[in-house]
């Protein structure tokens, strides 16, 4: 069977008719994908390194699951080099979307209050935002002290509880912090608050 694809060039040459704006977005395509392999290769980096590690103690992983933080902690070895990879491309890939998403907020708080003069419109794209923000901070804040922090001042306890934090907690509350924006939904739950109370 013989191929019957209609399509005969890239597929993003036909993203824009404009010829000025190939290079533009060549570019952007491009920064992307090397952004996208620095970030395999420095991934590939931290697990040959670990694959290199000797382990001679106990080789039971105290977390939920196998976090390449606990399991460095079980190497013999000297893991600095592993720890300092893993913290540079941790903290970039988490840094990178949470400034972002902060700039974003900080370019629409600043549109909100210089250019809407209506109290009702500010207050309800507030709203919108605040909702918004604490899904972002629910989801960022534990992983930024999962991987920035120093590993000196880092306990088991406090990964583990970090971690149900991260892996359990958030994804529960993300559904509830949206749908209590819904006006019948909240409704329902104050009348269920009245029947228990």
């Amino acid at each position: 069977m013989s191929n019957q694809t209609s399509v005969t060039e890239f597929l993003l040459l036909g993203v824009t008719d404009i010829q000025e704006l190939n290079p533009i977005l060549f570019v952007i395509f491009f920064t992307i994908y090397f952004v996208n392999i620095t970030g395999n290769g420095a991934i590939l980096m931290i697990v040959i390194l670990a694959s290199r590690l000797s382990f001679c103690g106990p080789n039971h992983v105290h977390h939920f699951f196998c976090d390449i933080k606990p399991l460095l902690d079980l190497a013999c070895g000297n893991t600095e080099l592993n720890l300092w990879l893993l913290n540079t491309v941790t903290g970039t890939i988490a840094l990178t979307p949470f400034f972002l998403t902060f700039l974003s907020y900080f370019y629409i708080i600043t549109y909100l209050f210089l250019k809407t003069h209506s109290c009702t419109m500010l207050h309800k794209a507030l709203s919108t935002c605040a909702s918004h923000f604490m899904v972002v901070i629910l989801l960022y804040v534990p992983v930024l002290f999962t991987y920035i922090r120093p590993a000196s001042g880092s306990s088991l306890d406090q990964d583990r509880i970090i971690a149900i934090m991260y892996s359990v907690v958030t994804p529960a509350l993300n559904p509830l912090i949206y749908t209590l924006r819904n006006k019948e939904v909240r409704n329902a739950l104050n009348r269920k608050v009245r029947r228990w109370l």
